[in-house]
């Protein structure tokens, strides 16, 4: 299987995932395409396979047929979209919203998670839900983990101490807060019960069960880059248990779309060595770099022993 071909199936999974959460169950192909998909002799011109050995009964054919199929594109074409050939039967699900109806969109997506009672434990403990806060056409989303006590009071992510230090970060890349967004996998505080402060980590079930709202925040704004705080919400993201150690600054790729790790800011609160810092501060250069941000060198010296 080719890397694209890899991409375009985890795409196509992905996609079809989102809209079984929002309560689709048929996706509209029109007959023509489905006739395409069920023939073994694809329409556009494919190299010759040998005579002596059936080309529908042959593994390297299928690879050669999508090979073939799948167009050539820049990189990050690859990662932001499907190719072109498949998009006709999936377009009518998911079309491009004009401003106005995104914006209504993201309304309704608010309205929804705003009432959700699908994990009653948290739905009874909270005190808001905590849905999101930014610039819906926004080109970098941060996705934390859950809500802590002050985001639980004030219904917005990331306003304590560590949304204190977040927002430096990206004011220091030459950002405001309102022209990002931020959002966590889980939109309710996770419970604790028979406890007077602290926070715990969401179980895999919250984070399943809540990750819907994320995909389709993420499916309506369309970031270039997503920027994963934490070990808990890499985890939540990419299913990866290794330790944000090891994934952090290391590209991947999260519903089409390009996923930094990085430590969470809490991380760098517990621990304020210079090297740490730095670390980070490689993520975000990166990520600027990623979405072709001017950076001066003042900036990328930032946190270097003089």
């Amino acid at each position: 299987m080719t890397d694209a071909y890899g991409q375009l199936l985890d795409a196509t999974i992905q996609h079809l995932e989102s809209l079984k959460a929002r309560g689709v169950r048929y996706v509209p192909i029109d007959s023509a395409n489905l006739a395409a998909l069920a023939s073994p002799t694809p329409a556009r011109p494919r190299p010759q396979i040998p005579t002596a050995v059936p080309a529908e009964r042959t593994p390297k054919a299928f690879g050669a047929a999508q090979r073939v199929n799948v167009p050539t594109v820049h990189a990050e074409q690859e990662l932001r979209a499907p190719p072109a050939s498949i998009q006709p039967s999936l377009e009518p699900a998911a079309p491009v919203l004009s401003p106005e109806a995104k914006a209504s969109a993201f309304a309704d997506l608010r309205s929804r998670a705003m009432a959700c009672v699908k994990c009653p434990h948290l739905a009874s403990s909270r005190k808001n839900v905590v849905f999101g806060v930014g610039n819906i056409d926004a080109t970098l989303m941060f996705v934390g983990e859950a809500p802590g006590a002050d985001e639980d009071v004030q219904g917005e992510p990331f306003v304590g101490k560590a949304g204190q230090l977040l927002t430096k970060i990206i004011q220091t890349m030459g950002l405001r807060r309102d022209q990002v967004y931020i959002a966590n996998i889980l939109k309710c505080r996770p419970d604790t019960p028979g406890e007077s402060a602290g926070n715990r980590k969401p179980t895999p079930q919250e984070m399943q069960t809540c990750i819907p709202y994320l995909h389709e925040q993420i499916d309506l704004i369309r970031p270039k880059v997503l920027v994963a705080l934490g070990a808990t919400a890499v985890e939540g993201l990419l299913g990866k248990t290794v330790g944000i150690t090891r994934l952090r600054g290391n590209w991947k790729v999260y519903r089409n779309i390009p996923l930094m790790p990085t430590y969470h800011p809490a991380y760098l609160l517990r621990n304020q060595a210079l090297s740490e810092k730095r670390r980070v501060w490689e993520d975000m250069l990166a990520v600027m770099e990623k979405v072709a941000m001017p950076i001066s060198e003042k900036q990328r010296n930032f946190f270097l022993k003089s």
